[in-house]
């Protein structure tokens, strides 16, 4: 390998670490701020976008089953319960709707 190989896995090792570290002291600095609450939450918040954007432009089956999905999972809490009712419901509504 050439120096300019050399440089660039040192700079990019570099700038790992630099984010790790700044990451570190960063979220130190928020759970001692009042905007604790949004590391609590992000998870959360970080699954409802993904599912948001998966459903814009899906059909209507796809909308009712995860309907079906939010109503079991505020109802019992319990994911393998909303997993399997929610893919029951779509292929439900799938063989009804066609």
């Amino acid at each position: 390998m050439t120096s300019s190989h050399w440089l660039i896995i040192f700079t990019l090792a570099v700038a790992a670490l630099s984010i790790r570290v700044i990451g570190l002291f960063a979220g130190s600095k928020v759970r001692a701020s009042k905007h604790a609450w949004v590391l609590e939450e992000l998870p959360g918040l970080i699954v409802v976008s993904l599912i948001a954007t998966s459903l814009s432009g899906q059909s209507a089956q796809m909308w009712m089953a995860a309907a079906v999905a939010l109503g079991v999972a505020i109802t019992t809490n319990h994911v393998i319960a909303t997993m399997c009712l929610g893919v029951g419901a779509f292929g439900g509504l799938s063989l009804i709707m066609g």
